[in-house]
């Protein structure tokens, strides 16, 4: 599958899959960023990617940044939809660093993984006033 993507700084690389058996590809800084202690930061990912339709891009940590960067992305997952593609709308990955000093991220790392994903948009609601009587006991109810 061919998707648009535009480099806001034409100098770095292309995100890529780094084995022929990954299934999400690197995303790299666009510029040095410096992350502080407990304080949600975006870094710029220099790319605006068109989303084909019927699919949204997955944002997630790359599995070695944690470790490594005492980094993670700070709402878990990111969402990139199909229509956040225009010229300005640079992806950018929301950071949280659980140390208890700065983190500099260096331009050109790779800061995340994006993953596309498939969706069915076919949801309608329909307000009832009970769905089950039988209820397996609310939040945690599995231990």
């Amino acid at each position: 599958m061919k998707i648009k993507i535009k480099l806001i700084d034409k100098t770095l690389a292309l995100p890529k899959y780094q084995t022929s058996g990954s299934v999400a590809f690197d995303l790299y800084a666009r510029k040095n960023v410096k992350v502080p202690p407990w304080k949600p930061t975006i870094i710029p990912a220099n790319v605006v990617i068109e989303v084909p339709k019927g699919f949204f891009l997955l944002l997630a940590s790359r599995s070695s940044t944690p470790l490594k960067k005492n980094l993670i992305v700070a709402n878990g997952i990111g969402v990139i939809d199909q229509d956040y593609h225009g010229d300005e709308d640079e992806i950018g990955v929301q950071v949280l660093n659980f140390s208890g000093k700065s983190v500099n991220v260096a331009r050109g790392e790779r800061i995340a993984q994006a993953l596309l994903v498939q969706v069915a948009k076919v949801v309608e609601f329909e307000v009832v006033d009970s769905i089950k009587k039988q209820s397996r006991g609310g939040f945690g109810a599995t231990g």
